[in-house]
C-alpha cells in the first residue's frame, strides 16, 4: 500500500476515535443529575397553629389546632410556644376572631370559659343562645356536652271531647350545644370524661327558632334526642343535591369549606315529624278530639259584647216606607206624621 494512502487512513482513524470520545462525554455530562438546593429548614421555636380554618364562635377541639416550626424572627410574644403552653387547657375556649388555616393562633384570638363576653363569642353571627330545662330523662341522661348536636322534641296532651290526644314532634333539629348547666367544657377525671346529670342546657339558635322554643315551654315537655356526628354531612349532600345550596364558580377552596361549614352548623325548624297515642298503642286515639265550649261573643255597636243564641233569629221588622212627593206634616201632640200631598 502506498504510504501516503497508510497516513491517511490512520489520520481519519484517530480523528474518528476523538469524534467518538467528544460525544460520548458530551452525552455523559447532560445525563447527569443536577443537584438542586435544599429548601432552608425554618430555624426557631414550634408555636400554636390552626390545622384548619376557624370562624367566630368555633369551640376549639385537639384536631384544630397543633404546634409547627415557625422562624425564630417571625415569633410574637402572644404566640402559644411548644414546651411553654400546656394545649390541654385551651380545649373548650372559643375563637373571638377568625383564623385562617396554618396562621398562629395568638393569645387574644381566643376566650376562656368563666371569661366576660364567652358565651357571645361562643355565639355564631346572627344566632341567639336560649336554654332549656331539662332533666336525666329528658336530657339524654347526660350524655351531651357542650360542642354536641341535638334535636328538640315536645310532648304534648291536647284535651277535648272524649279521651285526651297524648302526641309528641320533633319541633327543632341540628341544634348546637353551647353549655349544659353553667359549664361549657367537659369534666376529665385521668383523661376520662365524666358524665353528670345537668337540670338545664343552653342552645344556640336563630331568633325565630328562640321565639319557638319559648312558646313550647309553655305547651307541654321538652326533651334533647342526641345526633349523630354523620348526620351533619349527610344532611348536607342532600342538600347540595337538592339545590338548597349553591356555591360559587369562582369560589376559593378556603371559602368553598366556610359556606358549607355554616350550612352544616345551621339549625332547622322545617318538616317536623310527629307520633300520636294512636302510632303507639291501638288504645289511644290518633287524632284531635273536637273543642266544645262557649258561643262566640258578638261584638255590638256602642256597647258591651254579647253572646250569640242558639235558637231561631228573630223576626225584623219591616223598615216604613218613605213617601214619595210632596208632604205635609201633621203633629199631634208630640208625634208628626208626614202626609202625602196628592197633585
Amino acid at each position: 500500500m502506498d504510504r501516503k494512502k497508510l497516513v491517511l487512513l490512520l489520520g481519519a482513524l484517530v480523528i474518528a476515535i476523538g469524534t467518538a470520545m467528544a460525544a460520548r462525554s458530551m452525552f455523559a455530562g447532560a445525563a447527569a443529575p443536577q443537584v438542586e438546593a435544599a429548601a432552608p429548614v425554618a430555624q426557631g421555636p414550634k408555636v400554636l397553629v390552626a390545622n384548619r380554618g376557624l370562624p367566630v364562635g368555633t369551640i376549639i377541639t385537639a384536631d384544630a389546632i397543633g404546634f409547627q416550626q415557625w422562624p425564630e424572627e417571625l415569633v410574637q410574644d402572644a404566640y402559644f410556644i411548644d414546651g411553654e403552653s400546656d394545649i390541654t387547657k385551651l380545649l373548650g375556649t372559643v375563637v373571638r376572631f377568625q383564623v385562617t388555616a396554618g396562621e398562629p393562633v395568638t393569645q387574644g384570638s381566643l376566650v376562656k370559659p368563666g371569661d366576660r363576653g364567652f358565651l357571645a363569642a361562643a355565639l355564631g353571627p346572627g344566632m341567639r343562645a336560649v336554654t332549656v330545662p331539662v332533666s336525666a330523662k329528658t336530657g339524654v341522661a347526660g350524655f351531651v356536652f357542650p360542642g354536641d348536636r341535638v334535636d328538640l322534641m315536645l310532648t304534648q296532651t291536647v284535651k277535648g271531647d272524649g279521651p285526651a290526644l297524648r302526641a309528641s314532634e320533633t319541633i327543632l333539629s341540628n341544634l348546637r350545644v353551647l353549655a349544659t348547666d353553667q359549664s361549657t367544657t367537659q369534666e376529665q377525671v385521668e383523661g376520662r370524661t365524666v358524665v353528670r346529670a345537668f337540670r338545664t342546657v343552653t342552645l344556640e339558635v336563630t331568633p325565630k327558632i328562640a321565639e319557638k322554643v319559648a312558646v313550647a315551654q309553655t305547651i307541654g315537655t321538652l326533651s334533647l334526642s342526641l345526633r349523630s356526628i354523620a348526620d351533619s354531612q349527610s344532611e348536607l349532600e342532600r342538600a347540595i343535591a337538592a339545590g338548597d345550596i349553591t356555591v360559587p364558580d369562582d369560589a376559593t377552596p378556603e371559602e368553598e369549606e366556610a359556606l358549607l361549614r355554616q350550612a352544616m352548623s345551621r339549625p332547622s325548624d322545617g318538616a317536623p315529624t310527629y307520633v300520636t297515642g294512636g302510632d303507639v298503642s291501638r288504645f289511644q286515639r290518633r287524632s284531635a278530639p273536637s273543642q266544645k265550649g262557649p258561643a262566640a261573643p258578638t261584638a255590638v255597636a256602642n256597647g258591651p259584647a254579647t253572646f250569640a243564641s242558639t235558637g231561631p233569629a228573630p223576626t225584623a221588622r219591616p223598615a216604613p216606607v218613605a213617601p214619595v212627593g210632596p208632604v205635609v206634616n201633621v203633629t199631634r201632640g208630640k208625634q208628626t206624621t208626614a202626609v202625602p200631598v196628592g197633585k
